[in-house]
């Protein structure tokens, strides 16, 4: 389950992907959590997901 403060979850999020998966799609996957719905959430604080860094970055 992740963090739904929005700052953590940016921490926690960029954290696993660099240290455990390889994409979003295989974070969310593995946690059953909502792709969707973690990008609306960190799109609020202005990062996107970047497939080539395999972040979230600020827009």
């Amino acid at each position: 389950m992740l963090p739904k403060d929005p700052n953590i979850l940016l921490s926690v999020v960029n954290t696993k992907l660099r240290d455990e998966f390889s994409s979003l799609e295989d974070l969310c996957a593995a946690l059953d959590e909502d792709q969707e719905a973690v990008c609306r959430a960190l799109a609020a604080l202005s990062y996107r997901y970047d497939r080539e860094q395999n972040r979230f970055i600020a827009v």
